[in-house]
């Protein structure tokens, strides 16, 4: 065989064995799926001296069909230790200078009352649930360059804006005891999905992390990051943040609390009656980057937590479906268990919490008639 024909049956080989773990996370299914109760069954992990919780999403409540007083109380009747709030720029201050803290408030009081242990997330710029940027138009008129690094020298107007709101809020909350860390902004460096291209700089978070210490210089604070579960998409947040580092590189550099973002599931389109997935949740390499993440947070003396963890169906819709009598293949009520199952023997019960994501849904849910999600993750709170 010839020189040039040894290189190109190498070079072709080469992309067949880079091609392997692509083509082993690739999955094409139908969406739905007959609903069981396998979650019955299934075995429970020990939470060691990890503390349960969840997410409570805003935003998510309308799409649902749900109102936040009546969710919240349903919520709060469940064990869990742990809750994660969010102060949702936009929805406190609707005009310039007039900031309403009425629902955020309620929410908080509520909270306390059913003895819960909390976590505000901040934002100002990026807060958890979509559309995950909540900055009010009198403090953004024109919308952030697609492509662009937010920083302070080219959005100092933005920044202060910002700094102030992170500082009054940390100034109204700062004596409840039942807060136990501020999260500060929402897989900070990262970009805003596939939505938006304009990321904020490093320095531009560090100047905020400045005005939440300087509020409050004794809580803790949690920054957390998305961890890629397959290649490409790895690949793809690796291509987008090569410059300054993904967001799970900066919370390790900043914060005080590191909190992971793991999906194992979702979709990417719809092909007619199919949908494509992405799972790479047993994939080699996705253990060797979090076990690495693992070992440096425990060696710096930092703790380590799941801030998000699936326990709702990722689509290739922006609501998750929630059809009568059937399961999304991307997250049935088992894969609640499976996931936490898997994190718990990962981590040997050393988080420091793990929340589940989803609660809204699982109430819908549950209004619709369906109870199993909300058994699943009771199974969880009881047995573990």
């Amino acid at each position: 065989m010839s020189r040039l024909l040894r290189g190109a049956a190498l070079g072709a080989g080469l992309i067949g064995l880079a091609a392997l773990p692509v083509i082993s996370e690739v999955r094409l299914r139908r969406p739905r799926r007959r609903l069981g109760d396998a979650w019955r069954r299934l075995p429970i992990e020990s939470r060691g001296e990890t503390r349960l919780g969840i997410s409570f999403r805003t935003p998510q409540l309308e799409p649902l069909g749900l109102d936040a007083e009546s969710t919240l109380r349903d919520l709060l009747r469940h064990p869990f230790a742990r809750i994660r709030l969010g102060a949702y720029w936009n929805r406190i201050e609707s005009a310039p200078d007039r900031f309403r803290f009425d629902e955020l408030d309620a929410q908080i009081d509520a909270c306390e009352r059913a003895g819960k242990e909390i976590i505000l997330c901040l934002g100002p710029l990026k807060t958890f649930g979509y559309p995950e940027f909540f900055v009010p138009r009198h403090h953004l008129p024109e919308p952030l360059e697609e492509g662009s690094l937010v920083r302070p020298q080219s959005h100092s107007d933005l920044l202060a804006a910002a700094t102030r709101f992170l500082t009054r809020v940390v100034e109204r909350y700062r004596e409840r005891p039942a807060i136990i860390a501020w999260q500060l902004e929402h897989e900070a460096v990262d970009p805003l999905g596939n939505e938006h291209s304009w990321r904020m700089a490093t320095d531009f978070v560090e100047r905020e992390l400045r005005a939440v210490r300087g509020a409050d210089p004794g809580r803790p604070v949690l920054m957390n990051g998305f961890l890629p579960t397959s290649l490409p998409v790895h690949l793809h947040q690796w291509w987008r943040t090569r410059d300054q580092g993904d967001s799970l590189v900066a919370a390790e550099g900043l914060a005080d609390i590191v909190g992971i973002d793991y999906y194992p599931r979702h979709a990417l389109l719809d092909l007619g009656p199919l949908t494509l997935y992405l799972d790479g949740s047993r994939s080699p390499w996705q253990a060797w980057r979090r076990r690495r993440i693992q070992a440096r947070v425990e060696k710096s003396g930092r703790r380590l937590m799941v801030s998000e963890a699936q326990a709702e169906p990722w689509e290739a819709v922006t609501t998750p479906p929630s059809p009568d009598g059937e399961a999304m293949y991307s997250c049935s009520p088992e894969s609640l268990i499976d996931t936490y199952n898997r994190w718990m023997r990962w981590s040997g019960g050393r988080l420091s919490a793990y929340l589940f994501w989803g609660a809204e849904y699982w109430i819908h849910r549950q209004r619709a008639g369906d109870g199993s999600y909300l058994g699943a993750f009771d199974r969880v709170l009881e047995e573990s």
